[in-house]
């Protein structure tokens, strides 16, 4: 099915309902029956996950509990097992790192795995059906598998099929295999984003990608998450897994957990924008500089998932860096959730003595543009207020 193929393989593996999956491996009288995950023996609280059996019904993630049992009164609730969650995580992960040590863990329950080395001595489909059977003979919990060249198709495929579901996704068959998609199927559009575009006539994917709609869904959604969604679904988005990709010791960070959860893209920018002004005064104070910013979010059921954004120059500017938090929380914050925590961090910092100004013929005129204009500017300043008042490093007497 894949023969001949030169891209990259990139498997996403996502355990099916997996918090109530670990609770029937540790009570198998719950198969087969409506449960949910939340606080038991109370009306307060909300549905961390319920079972497929449940959803069938209505029941899902984030109800609050007093409305599941409106719809089934006789529903079973369990309280939540973090530390067995945890350890069937490991156990899942350490399996897949039998076929390679390419793996990003996106959270708790799915991570992304470059497999495009193995597929060269086994098909990728088969090796996909293998994992599916180890996952249910040794651990008994299933999941779905997404194949694709990059990792949000592959997000996209392991999302088509639930449960136990597998799915092929190439370029060529994005059209016939995404396009017929409703648009709230589109990972990272959000659940108060996506019912702004059906009211809008955008039903399908179909209708996302026409260019004739794009001019209104920029006017819906802004021209970055618009931009950065049709990218994705055209196969341009990144087909890099990097394992430990947050872990440098060359780094600044700093989080703050919630007291009450956080469900409000407005207020935990304004947290982040908060967070970012204190990494942002030791970054200056240590004299550093970077080109790349980090931000880590945590939700009400500790999932945890971080991203990053690099640029092409090293800098201290605190603008850039609210620009780049922005844009990264615009594509990891899921509006169906609420979170506990955020963080935001620096990695790969240097010391600013360290950076070599780099001229070429690429860049010489844009470099003598910008000196040029920052000079005028001084001349500017210090004309009205007194000379002296501004200078570069370089033209200061001693």
């Amino acid at each position: 099915m894949l023969k001949n193929y030169k891209g990259r393989i990139i498997f996403h593996i996502d355990m099916n309902a997996y918090f109530c999956s670990v609770h029937c491996k540790l009570n198998p009288t719950l198969r087969g029956k409506a449960f949910a995950v939340g606080r038991e023996g109370t009306y307060k609280g909300v549905l961390s996950t319920a079972s497929y059996e449940a959803r069938k019904l209505g029941i899902h993630s984030a109800m609050p509990i007093i409305e599941a049992y409106k719809i089934l009164p006789t529903l079973l609730v369990v309280n939540s097992n973090y530390e067995e969650y945890k350890k069937y995580h490991y156990l899942f992960v350490n399996i897949i790192r039998e076929y390679t040590n390419l793996i990003e863990v996106a959270s708790i329950d799915e991570l992304y795995a470059d497999m495009t080395e193995i597929s060269e001595k086994i098909h990728p489909v088969v090796l996909a059906k293998e994992i599916q059977l180890r996952l249910l003979r040794e651990l008994d919990l299933p999941c779905s598998i997404g194949i694709a060249p990059t990792l949000f198709l592959a997000k996209m495929a392991s999302d088509m099929k639930k449960p136990l579901g597998l799915t092929v996704l190439r370029k060529r068959e994005i059209k016939e295999k995404l396009y017929p998609l409703s648009v709230k199927d589109i990972f990272g559009i959000g659940k108060k984003t996506y019912p702004k575009l059906i009211d809008a006539g955008i039903n399908t994917i179909e209708d996302f990608m026409n260019p004739g709609n794009e001019e209104l869904i920029i006017k819906l959604i802004g021209n970055n998450s618009y931009s950065y969604a049709k990218n994705c679904i055209l196969g341009k988005s990144s087909n890099e897994v990097i394992p430990d990709r947050y872990n440098n010791s060359k780094s600044i960070s700093t989080e703050t957990t919630f007291d009450i959860h956080k469900d409000s893209l407005v207020d935990i920018l304004s947290v982040l924008r908060s967070l970012l002004r204190d990494i942002h005064g030791r970054l200056v104070k240590g004299e550093y500089v970077t080109k790349t910013v980090v931000l880590t979010m945590r939700d009400s059921q500790f999932n945890t998932i971080s991203r990053r954004k690099t640029i092409d120059e090293y800098t201290d500017d605190i603008f850039i860096f609210n620009n780049l938090i922005e844009d990264l929380l615009n594509e990891l914050m899921d509006e169906t959730k609420s979170y506990r925590l955020v963080g935001v961090g620096f990695s790969n910092i240097i010391k600013r003595s360290e950076l070599k100004e780099e001229y070429n013929l690429f860049t010489i005129n844009d470099k003598t543009i910008k000196e040029n204009n920052i000079k005028k500017l001084m001349k500017d300043i210090n004309n009205k207020f007194g000379d002296d008042i501004i200078y570069f490093n370089k033209d200061k007497k001693k």
